[in-house]
């Protein structure tokens, strides 16, 4: 028994010493607060161990007394700084701290104050024993704080932190156990103190794997989170069509390594893509917040919110986060360049089918009035001496219509070259909206049986180009009276530095496939197209003269019929 105690004993402070060299190595390596604090527990677990050893089994004389009073104060240290260790993670109640320093000063100051310490093998007095109470109560309440914490902490997280967070707490446990049993033996040699010894072994084995979990244990831990990593990789191989989309396929793994509450993908131009957190939240982690977990992921960041525990416990798995991110930032940089690729296509696709529609619009619509004029003035010349008057006046007020209308046409076209040139210049001058819009509507409705309302407040001036409203207002008025139906009201009104002026009709409105195409070149408007001739360039060039004036033109449909154009410039440009 003896010699199985002995060495038992030994192996312990052997464990005990590896584990205080393995604290102070991993302290080193990661210089945060926990690192810090379990390198003090087992420095002065393994400081008590080896001391401990060297002192007399029966402590007489000054020194020796003194050497036995401060390894017990060394002792009862231990679970103190073990319990500032785990709730260091999440901190407990100011009132739990309190009792937790005032349990281990009472028993330091007790401890110095005891009359002297019995021998092993003496009788121990009451007053020793309890003093011996109190303090096996004061190791059981505070492993009893750590290992609840770890443990119950431990499910919300991913297998290999939840093991080494568990194993902690069972050998914290351990511990409390192999003191307990110290405390209740009657000798250094007997079964007590060979229990005591084998249980103070495991626990401090069950620290080793903890603290530094051999390889095959971490990727028997991790199988559930290999798994997701893996399909991660395989999906981020694969081509995306977006950003978001690979933003997306990274959140479920990267939650799951860590056993986060949520993440995000996050770009300079925006979110790509976010699960289970707040927008602001996701507004602190934009502007510096410390408390999520930040990976560069390319011109992207991938941002963790996990447990204060993660860092510590997982972060191997923090290692993983940091590949699955550079990852991600290639996987990004390339779904970038493909949609950059694949916007130059479109681009220069639609480039392609505006110039071949506009050479066949041109073609076809300059065509018509230039065959038509052509025919009209070849029946004048051969056969005006035998018209009748009546037949030569239509045929001179077709000519003068077709004449009009190519002229139109000619400039329609000469307005797009000028804003594609950005030829045109804005020459903002005070205007009187008022009566300006009421020779506009007065102008389109010249010669047609409809009533244009105007509805503008008494001397509303604002500082504008008078010609781009005219062009612009001009253009919806004269779409309102012939595609829309009465009546038709423009309204106009000064708001926060800018002029909005809104053309309304209660007619069929626009056609709902054509809405987000309603301003490109060569649109036209759902029944309006098989009711009245037109080239589609109308609201196009409107909306360029409106850009040009650093405004907006913009649609919204009316309810239950009708159709709205509103006109937004800003009073006072330039």
């Amino acid at each position: 028994m003896h010699a199985a105690v002995t060495v038992l004993s030994v192996l312990s402070t052997v464990v005990y010493v590896a584990l205080a060299a393995l604290a102070l190595l991993q302290w080193r390596r990661r210089r945060v607060q926990a690192s810090r604090w379990l390198a003090f527990a087992f420095g002065d677990l393994a400081l008590a161990s080896t001391v401990g050893r060297l002192l007399p089994t029966e402590p007489h004389g000054f020194w020796a007394d003194l050497g036995q009073r401060a390894l017990v104060v060394a002792i009862a240290f231990f679970p103190y700084v073990l319990f500032r260790f785990a709730t260091g993670f999440v901190p407990p109640s100011r009132r739990l701290q309190v009792l937790a320093a005032a349990g281990v000063g009472g028993l330091a100051v007790w401890a110095c104050a005891l009359p002297r310490f019995p021998a092993a093998d003496e009788a121990r007095p009451v007053w020793f024993t309890v003093f011996l109470i109190a303090f096996v109560a004061e190791w059981a309440l505070l492993s009893a704080v750590v290992a609840t914490r770890l443990w119950l902490a431990g499910g919300d997280h991913p297998s290999v932190a939840r093991g080494r967070m568990r194993l902690t707490a069972v050998a914290a446990s351990l511990l409390a156990i192999a003191l307990a049993a110290v405390a209740a033996e009657r000798g250094r040699y007997t079964v007590t103190a060979l229990a005591s010894e084998m249980i103070s072994i495991l626990g401090g084995v069950a620290f080793l794997l903890a603290l530094a979990p051999p390889a095959f244990l971490r990727a028997l831990w991790r199988l559930p989170e290999q798994t997701q990593l893996q399909e991660a990789i395989r999906s981020l191989m694969t081509l995306a069509t977006s950003r978001a989309e690979v933003a997306a396929r990274v959140l479920d793994p990267a939650v799951a390594i860590l056993g986060a509450r949520g993440a995000a993908v996050l770009a300079d131009d925006g979110t790509l893509a976010a699960k289970g957190v707040e927008p602001d939240e996701i507004e602190k982690a934009r502007r510096g917040d410390p408390n999520p977990l930040v990976f560069e992921a390319g011109s992207a960041r991938l941002v963790v919110w996990t447990s204060p525990y993660a860092p510590f416990f997982g972060h191997e798995e923090v290692g993983l986060l940091e590949t699955l991110g550079a990852l991600t930032g290639i996987t990004l940089d390339r779904v970038r360049l493909y949609e950059r690729e694949h916007a130059m296509r479109v681009a220069l696709e639609r480039s392609n089918e505006v110039m071949t529609n506009f050479v066949a619009l041109a073609a076809h619509e300059l065509r018509t009035p230039v065959t038509t004029i052509h025919g009209f003035v070849q029946t004048l010349n051969h056969l005006g001496p035998r018209l009748a008057e009546d037949e030569r006046e239509q045929l001179s007020t077709a000519l003068e219509q077709q004449t009009t209308r190519l002229a139109s046409l000619v400039e329609q076209l000469l307005d797009l070259s000028r804003l594609d040139a950005n030829a045109i210049e804005v020459r903002p001058q005070v205007v009187d909206l008022g009566s300006r819009l009421d020779e506009i509507a007065s102008v389109a409705a010249a010669g047609r049986d409809v009533a244009v309302k105007v509805d503008v407040p008494d001397r509303l001036d604002a500082v504008v180009d008078p010609a781009i409203v005219e062009r612009v207002v001009t253009n919806l008025v004269t779409n309102a009276i012939r595609y829309g139906a009465p009546p038709v009201r423009i309204q106009a009104k000064q708001l926060d530095g800018s002029v909005f002026i809104a053309v309304e009709d209660d007619g069929p409105g626009v056609a709902r496939e054509v809405e987000k195409s309603l301003f490109e070149r060569f649109t036209r408007a759902g029944v309006a197209r098989d009711r009245v001739a037109g080239t589609g360039l109308g609201l196009a060039i409107a909306r360029a003269y409106a850009l040009a004036h650093n405004g907006e033109l913009s649609y919204e449909r009316r309810w239950p019929i009708g159709s709205r154009f509103v006109l937004r410039l800003p009073a006072g440009h330039g």
